[in-house]
């Protein structure tokens, strides 16, 4: 409990920073921990892996030699987001606990309950999540469709240095897998297939600490 509540303290320090500053805020500095996980997240080769329409390995996101019997262009945000995670020695709901079908509808509705007590912070909007991006954190974009049986959204907020005005105008940078897969993109280009996401204010922004050692 006092590694979480410091982490907390560290977040809202973060945030106070950009937000509370004189002057228009900035996003933010990108310190040497954050440029190791940018370099970390480039070398994911993720444009290439987690295709849609593809049955993959959630891990490893090749292809898995099983058919894909899902209608449509399945795509594998929700996998993608789960794998990073893991290689980062943070837990987000995943495979077994919940299949690959409807995921990012799930984690959307796991993060802010038990996604709590497995470290997981709500972070308030588009700029905190870029400032503690920013930091060297691990902070995921979160979207839950209008339509429970359609799917939703997640994405990995990537540290950028792009200014704040441009954050409020486009979102922070992402890389995500979907129906189409980007290493470093806007927020609402790749959240481009879900209108109401970005345009309504509807995604939600999390945060967790990486632990030690893993970058």
């Amino acid at each position: 409990m006092p590694t979480r509540r410091r982490f907390l303290a560290e977040v809202t320090a973060l945030v106070c920073f950009g937000l509370c500053s004189s002057g228009r805020p900035a996003a933010g500095d990108v310190p040497p921990l954050a440029r190791r996980l940018s370099a970390f997240y480039d070398h994911l080769d993720v444009e290439d892996r987690w295709i849609a329409g593809q049955h993959v390995d959630w891990r490893t996101g090749e292809p898995d030699g099983q058919p894909e019997r899902l209608p449509g262009r399945h795509t594998h945000c929700s996998a993608f987001v789960a794998a990073v995670a893991e290689r980062l020695g943070i837990y987000i709901l995943r495979s077994p606990e919940h299949g690959q079908v409807l995921l990012a509808n799930a984690q959307n509705e796991w993060l802010p309950n038990a996604g709590r007590d497995a470290g997981w912070l709500p972070l308030s909007d588009a700029l905190a999540a870029q400032k503690v991006a920013n930091a060297g954190v691990f902070v995921v974009a979160s979207y839950h469709n209008h339509q429970a049986d359609h799917p939703g959204h997640i994405a990995i907020v990537r540290p950028s240095r792009k200014a704040a005005d441009v954050v409020a105008d486009e979102g922070p940078d992402v890389i995500q897998a979907g129906t189409r897969n980007f290493t470093d993109v806007s927020l609402r280009e790749g959240f481009a297939g879900h209108p109401h996401a970005w345009i309504d204010d509807e995604i939600q922004f999390y945060a967790h600490e990486i632990p030690k050692g893993r970058l």
